[in-house]
């Protein structure tokens, strides 16, 4: 089951279980839309896996698995991927 951390790995921009902002690579490392875009140009700078939209876990579904409150930030945050 997806953990559904709750923020951006680069800027710490908050992520709710139910964000349409939120983009993942398979290991779960999670950016918002803007970092993964802009920043990562779609490319996880830990694993080098394309960033998708997370998964939206519907809200009656949260109270069972509710979703991560473990924040993860990297502390130099996320360095612009150059172009090729």
């Amino acid at each position: 089951m997806l953990e559904l951390r709750p923020n951006c790995e680069c800027c710490d921009r908050d992520l709710a279980p139910d964000s349409r902002d939120a983009m993942m690579c398979s290991f779960e490392c999670t950016y918002c839309a803007d970092c993964a875009t802009n920043t990562l140009k779609g490319i996880c700078p830990n694993c080098g896996g394309e960033l998708v939209r997370r998964p939206v876990r519907p809200a009656g579904k949260l109270i069972n698995n509710p979703a991560s409150t473990k924040r993860v930030l990297k502390a130099e945050g996320c360095q612009p991927v150059k172009a090729a």
